[in-house]
């Protein structure tokens, strides 16, 4: 399911960056483990194991953050010419990344997430984490994020980005009984993501929370 009902309000469009696969089907405000979240590239995809953001605010020490082979987190397009847009974009692209990689490594306490996270959105973001490590399972497969739309706020300081994930190849795994699920086969593998982002004082934009509705991204 996606992670929260999507409204599209004035006021909903906060957001942490925590993408989902389900295997349960229907939308809710609880992300289940058979959700999943994102990775990168120009215009064709690439796959992470390990990435460290381009710095926009230079003398920031991010971390580093490192994904297994067997979950292909890839982001397709995930560039702007505009600078402040592609500082957004990246400082998204780690946080989905530390989010995965905390659940791949049973971590829902991971500093990496917390890094790129408001408080707010830590807290969102660790409750998503935990439906997954809590039921004992993990991530496998690919999940590809695309079609990103980064709208700056005129204050400068908050960010809108709004893109979408196809579940289709990405799949939960039971750590101790090796079984592998994944979304229905009636049910829409897109699901759309709107996200706000906080720019932080030391110039990192981090996610502030998340809304999601499964099946929008064609419209």
């Amino acid at each position: 399911m996606a992670r929260s009902a999507f409204t599209m309000t004035a006021a909903t469009f906060a957001a942490t960056a925590a993408l989902l696969l389900t295997a349960c089907g229907g939308d809710s405000d609880e992300a289940s483990p058979d959700d999943i979240k994102g990775a990168e590239t120009g215009s064709s995809s690439v796959s992470e194991s390990a990435s460290t953001a381009p710095s926009a605010s230079p003398g920031v020490e991010r971390p580093v953050i490192e994904l297994p082979s067997s979950f292909q987190l890839t982001f397709e397009d995930w560039k702007s010419s505009d600078t402040k847009e592609q500082a957004v974009l990246n400082d998204a692209k780690e946080e989905l990344r530390a989010g995965y990689a905390a659940i791949i490594a049973n971590a829902p306490d991971s500093e990496a997430v917390a890094f790129y996270d408001t408080d707010s959105g830590h807290t969102q973001s660790q409750k998503w984490i935990k439906s997954y490590t809590d039921k004992n399972v993990t991530v496998i497969g690919r999940l590809p994020v695309f079609d990103p739309k980064v709208t700056l706020l005129d204050d400068g300081s908050t960010a809108s980005l709004g893109y979408c994930t196809n579940e289709s190849g990405a799949y939960t795994k039971h750590r101790k009984t090796g079984k592998v699920e994944g979304n229905p086969k009636d049910m829409d593998p897109e699901v759309y993501y709107l996200v706000t982002l906080r720019k932080s004082s030391q110039g990192v934009w981090q996610n502030a929370s998340v809304r999601s509705e499964r099946g929008e991204c064609a419209k």
